[in-house]
C-alpha cells in the first residue's frame, strides 16, 4: 500500500519476510483443514488462525514502515536540524513517523509472537506475570523445560540481535513513557553543546537497527511456526 502511494511498484516478497509470511500461511492451511474436518467445537483452531493472520498484517505493516522510512530518509540532506529548509524538515517528519511507527510494532508484534505461542504450547506464562512480554514467554519456555528445541532456537536468535533490540527498546521507551525519541536526542545534544546547532541523529544508523528488529522477528516467526508444524504434522494434521 505505502509502495503505492509513494509512485514506487507492489513489493515482491523475498527473503526472510516471504518465508516468514508463507510459513505462517502454510500454518493457516492446517489450521482450516483441521476447522472443516473438526468442526472445532472450542475454537482454539479459530482463534490461532485469527492470531496468525494479525501477525501477517503486522509484519507487512513493519516492511511497509521501515521501507517508507527509508524511502524519505534518502530527501534529508541537512547535517544540521536548524539547515534544513521548509521542504526538508516536512521529509525529515516523515521519516521520523515511519522510523517510530517502525520500532513501536517491532515490539508490538514480539508480544503478539508471545501471546500465540503461549496459547500453542500451554505456558501458562498468565500466572507468573499478568501482563507478560514476549521475553517473558522465552523465560517461560526456560524454566519449564518444554519444547526445548524451540526455546533454544528463539533464545538464540533474540541474542543474536541483542544489541539492536536494546537500542530499539530504549528509543520505544522514550517514546511511549517520557518523550518523543528524537526530541530527546536534541536535548542531549543541547545539553553538550548549550548555543551551537544541533547535529541530526544518525538515520542510517537507526535505520540499520530498525531492519536488524525487522529481520530478528522474521527469523522468530519462521522458528516458531516451522517448529508448530512439524509438531502438527507428527501428530498426524496434514501441512
Amino acid at each position: 500500500m505505502l509502495r503505492t502511494m509513494l509512485g514506487e511498484m507492489p513489493r515482491q516478497n523475498n527473503g526472510l519476510l516471504e518465508e516468514a509470511i508463507e510459513t505462517m500461511f502454510q500454518t493457516i492451511q492446517v489450521l482450516q483443514r483441521e476447522m472443516e474436518k473438526n468442526d472445532d467445537p472450542s475454537h482454539d483452531f479459530r482463534k490461532l488462525e485469527i492470531w496468525t493472520r494479525g501477525l501477517v498484517s503486522s509484519l507487512d505493516e513493519l516492511e511497509q514502515s521501515y521501507y517508507a522510512a527509508c524511502f524519505f530518509r534518502k530527501s534529508v540532506k541537512a547535517g544540521f536540524v536548524d539547515d534544513m529548509n521548509i521542504q526538508e524538515q516536512s521529509e525529515y517528519a516523515r521519516y521520523v513517523y515511519f522510523y517510530k511507527n517502525g520500532f513501536i510494532r517491532v515490539f508490538s508484534i514480539l508480544d503478539k509472537l508471545g501471546t500465540v505461542l503461549n496459547d500453542m504450547f500451554d505456558l501458562h506464562t498468565s500466572k507468573v506475570k499478568a501482563h507478560y512480554s514476549y521475553f517473558t514467554v522465552l523465560r517461560q519456555f526456560d524454566y519449564l523445560k518444554n519444547h526445548q528445541k524451540l526455546a533454544e532456537a528463539l533464545i538464540g536468535i533474540k541474542n543474536d540481535y541483542r544489541s539492536s533490540l536494546n537500542v530499539l527498546r530504549k528509543r520505544r521507551n522514550a517514546e511511549i513513557h517520557y518523550m518523543n525519541a528524537e526530541m530527546q536526542d536534541d536535548l542531549w545534544q543541547r545539553h553538550q553543546v548549550l548555543h551551537d546547532k544541533v547535529e541530526l541523529e544518525d538515520l542510517d544508523k537507526h535505520l540499520d537497527d530498525l531492519k536488524q528488529g525487522l529481520d530478528m522477528i522474521c527469523k522468530s516467526l519462521i522458528a516458531a511456526y516451522k517448529y508448530a508444524n512439524e509438531l502438527w504434522a507428527k501428530k498426524g494434521m496434514q501441512v
